[in-house]
């Protein structure tokens, strides 16, 4: 025993030794600061066993009937180290899915990561509850627009990936890789996206030079991202300065990129390679890829079942208002050499000159660079 617990025991015993030696029950009571019952239990102990009888014993209860039983918390280990990023609630919808019965909790499922040292135990953030979550009803309302970094080349240098994801469904509408994201490419993109999916009703951005001109001191003029909206109708709303949450669904996007593609994928071998890997990521995100956000849907699913195919229809034949030679993909230059049978194209992403710009509307149009 340690020398706390022997000391307990010991005025235990002498509590007892009195008792047993003619003392009154209520006078040792008195002495030693306890109830009548303590007493009465101290001396009931001893004589069931010994002085052993007299020292702490386990509150712990004999039956646990809440315990997640062993098959299944076995089922939460293996599935967590099979898929190391899947979080309490992946693992709930996935044991849901396979009809394991009785189905744990989050907090259940979350417990047994932690007991099982598959996650670290972190502190309690602010309750969702506490945030105001808006969301667009229908889809191509609103589309959420970003510029993200660390995409790690193998000679050393780092690619941009211009980002666009409906707001209603999450759909992944634009993932370019460029080597710069200066105006001319992200507008590239987005007409890209429109051209694919029609035109959306609002674009949300941050204040990015790219998105806005209105940060950019006393001659600042419109963008060309701005001049396209505004041709097509497009209502563009910015988000306060430094407001990330603002832009939630575009930056949590951002967030799985980084976790479940950059984590393992970098350096890319190139800029075509970069591409490649992360059009399968939005493949992949947007049709096979459950969002918690939208109860364990796929974007997809959002996306295009809830609009009618002539609605569908009306959103692709909408006139696009574009400035001419707007794309990622240059023509092939004059005079060269035609490619091999059966070679496979890999376009070059141009960086377009500022003059370029200023040829489509001199004095009005600034591209960000």
């Amino acid at each position: 025993m340690a020398l706390v617990e022997l000391s307990v025991v010991e005025q235990r015993y002498h509590a007892v030794i009195e008792v047993l030696s003619g003392a009154k029950v209520t006078d040792v009571a008195d002495r030693y600061g306890i109830s009548r019952q303590s007493v009465h239990t101290w001396v009931r102990r001893y004589r069931d066993g010994g002085l052993a009888g007299l020292a702490d014993r386990s509150h712990r209860p004999k039956a646990h009937p809440m315990q997640t039983p062993a098959a299944i918390e076995a089922l939460i280990c293996e599935l967590r180290r099979a898929h190391p990023r899947w979080g309490p609630r992946t693992l709930l919808w996935e044991m849901g899915r396979r009809g394991v019965e009785p189905l744990p909790s989050r907090a259940s499922i979350y417990r047994v990561l932690v007991r099982n040292s598959l996650i670290e135990a972190v502190a309690r953030r602010r309750k969702r509850s506490d945030y105001r979550r808006w969301e667009r009803p229908e889809p191509m309302q609103l589309w959420q627009m970003d510029i993200m970094g660390g995409l790690l080349l193998a000679d050393g240098s780092e690619a941009k990936l211009i980002t666009g994801v409906d707001d209603h469904s999450r759909f992944c509408v634009i993932a370019s890789v460029v080597a710069r994201s200066t105006g001319r490419m992200v507008c590239a993109a987005f007409a890209a996206a429109m051209r694919a999916y029609g035109v959306p009703l609002e674009v949300l951005t941050d204040n990015g030079k790219q998105f806005t001109g209105r940060f950019g001191g006393p001659k600042a003029g419109e963008v060309l991202f701005e001049r396209i909206c505004r041709q097509n109708g497009i209502q563009l709303r910015h988000t306060p300065p430094r407001t990330p949450t603002t832009t939630g669904k575009i930056e949590r996007f951002h967030q799985s990129v980084r976790r479940e593609l950059l984590a393992e994928a970098l350096p890319f071998a190139s800029l075509e390679a970069a591409q490649a890997e992360v059009d399968a990521f939005a493949e992949h995100y947007n049709t096979a890829r459950p969002h918690q956000a939208l109860d364990m849907a796929f974007p997809a699913d959002r996306f295009f079942i809830e609009r009618s195919p002539g609605q569908l229809a009306a959103e692709r034949e909408l006139p696009l208002h574009l400035p001419a030679g707007l794309t990622t993909v240059p023509a092939p230059a004059a005079g060269a050499a035609p490619e091999a049978p059966g070679a496979a194209a890999l376009p070059e992403l141009p960086v377009p000159a500022v003059h370029h710009l200023d040829q489509l509307e001199r004095g009005r149009v600034r591209d960000a660079v």
